[in-house]
């Protein structure tokens, strides 16, 4: 794949008691494989869960009060599996191993989060769809898929000159960052993701002048998401063992915003 990478316009913190990584002391290092050198000199926040759990808005909620890079993982697969549907491929190994090498998935900042970039193409308005969010699930579980948006994303947080990176996505703790500084594994009950969910396709299929899906659609796919991302042979959706779980059914984004960010101020005071 090639890296067309993330980018990120950095902003200062809103925070005063989150303590800046240069100041009076070491920042956190954290060590790590495949494809990064040994001493990585950004702050992870690594923010993993299944959809509609509140990590895309938390997450962005979090870098924008930091200042961070928010990179948006499950956009890139989004953005793959749009290249899978276009062309007509299926979803296998063989096919994976042809494209994926060749395509060009980049993300840029952006008002609402991310604006998302595939091969010199703006998809961002369609990979927020039901369909766009099945066909991540089925490329997130091949091989070459995985391996060539790990190291992407690797490489992305790497190249960030900023002090730290908050990553969303589903095996970011267990895989793409295991040694992040700070973890976390949202959770929520099924009937409030897919309430959640179902509110912003509303809005979206508005935009579009579209029906919304009905509520108990959403509600099946996401269930079926559930079982597609948990059974996976490659990188599973599972919590990392030092994860802090948030639940997040009663939450709302502020909390659950002030919650990270509270765990961040306690990694940069270590």
């Amino acid at each position: 794949m090639n890296p067309a990478g993330p980018s990120g316009v950095p902003r200062e913190p809103h925070d005063s008691h989150l303590p800046h990584a240069q100041e009076g002391r070491t920042r956190p290092r954290a060590r790590y494989t495949d494809g990064l050198p040994e001493h990585h000199s950004r702050v992870i926040v690594a923010i993993d869960g299944p959809a509609g759990s509140g990590k895309s808005t938390t997450a962005r909620r979090v870098a924008d009060r930091l200042g961070w890079l928010y990179l948006d993982t499950g956009a890139m697969y989004r953005a793959v599996g749009l290249a899978f549907r276009d062309r007509g491929l299926p979803f296998t190994d063989d096919a994976a191993a042809a494209l994926v090498p060749a395509l060009d998935v980049a993300l840029a900042p952006d008002p609402d989060g991310v604006r998302v970039v595939l091969d010199g193409a703006d998809v961002t308005g369609r990979i927020r769809t039901p369909a766009a969010a099945a066909d991540a699930s089925r490329v997130s579980a091949l091989p070459a898929v995985r391996q060539a948006l790990v190291a992407l994303q690797r490489r992305a947080a790497e190249a960030y000159d900023g002090d730290g990176v908050v990553v969303e996505g589903r095996d970011i703790g267990t895989v793409v960052f295991p040694d992040a500084e700070v973890k976390f594994f949202l959770v929520a009950d099924l009937d409030a993701r897919a309430q959640r969910r179902a509110a912003d396709l509303v809005a979206l299929a508005a935009a579009r002048g579209e029906a919304p899906p009905p509520l108990q659609s959403v509600r099946d796919e996401i269930a079926a998401r559930d079982a597609r991302d948990a059974g996976r042979d490659v990188a599973p959706l599972v919590p990392a063992p030092d994860a802090i779980h948030l639940d997040t059914t009663h939450l709302d984004v502020d909390a659950q915003t002030e919650v990270v960010l509270d765990a961040v101020a306690r990694a940069l005071a270590r």
